[in-house]
């Protein structure tokens, strides 16, 4: 018996940013199948019928992978259809599934169990906003999340200024919005004056802001982040 594919469904970063964020292919995907594995269902239900998804909703069969269902998922549940010979698609909360994403966990699964597995084009916050930095796209290192404590995250900042010195590569973090003032507050007390720092925030939203200055500049006039998804960039060159 033939396997079916898992195909990785990218979700638009931000709202009213469908447009932006599917291709025909994507459209003709969505409507071949009917079974998802998501991260979120409400999100992953909006989204296809902003993609114009023509199968009645009630016809799909979505598995929630979502946070409260991660710690002891049913895998035999979640690839059954799969193993059937099902199409299924595996989406995120936002963005690509598998970059920065628990949804990388299915994929690994999917792997072991000789499951084809298909990525489609969609956004990706990380790449979205390297490309318009400016800065290293060669070589890059993606941290996620830095220490929560304050004393920590201004050691692992000045870590990362000192990777970028010493090896020209770029250095991408993000942070909760709620806490994006802190860490840049944190960023422009800790970092060098002339370490040049990008701030790429609401990605694709029609708020997007992207911008690359020294830490010297950006001491001068300090945009406010409070509850905007943003990532930070910092290179040295």
């Amino acid at each position: 018996m033939s396997y079916g594919t898992l195909f990785l469904i990218p979700v638009p970063l931000a709202d009213d940013a469908a447009a932006k964020s599917f291709t025909p292919y994507l459209v003709n995907t969505i409507n071949s199948i009917k079974e998802y594995i998501v991260e979120n269902e409400k999100t992953a239900r909006r989204f296809l019928k902003e993609a114009g998804l023509k199968t009645p909703q009630s016809e799909l069969i979505i598995h929630d992978y979502g946070k409260h269902h991660r710690e002891s998922p049913n895998m035999a549940e979640l690839f059954k259809g799969l193993l059937a010979g099902t199409d299924v698609g595996l989406m995120s909360e936002a963005g690509c599934p598998g970059i920065a994403d628990p949804g990388a966990d299915i994929v690994a699964e999917a792997h072991r169990k000789g499951i084809t597995v298909v990525p489609l084009v969609g956004p990706s916050s990380i790449l979205l906003a390297l490309m318009a930095s400016g800065f290293n796209g060669q070589s890059f290192t993606f941290h996620g999340y830095l220490p929560i404590n304050k004393t920590d995250r201004n050691q692992k900042i000045k870590e990362l200024e000192s990777a970028t010195e010493k090896a020209k590569q770029t250095q991408l973090f993000i942070e909760t919005p709620f806490r994006n003032d802190s860490m840049l507050d944190d960023v422009l007390k800790t970092c060098k004056p002339q370490t040049k720092l990008c701030i790429a925030c609401d990605i694709t939203a029609a708020t997007e802001f992207i911008k690359t200055k020294t830490i010297a500049a950006w001491k001068k006039e300090v945009p406010d982040l409070r509850k905007r998804p943003a990532i930070f960039l910092l290179f040295h060159g």
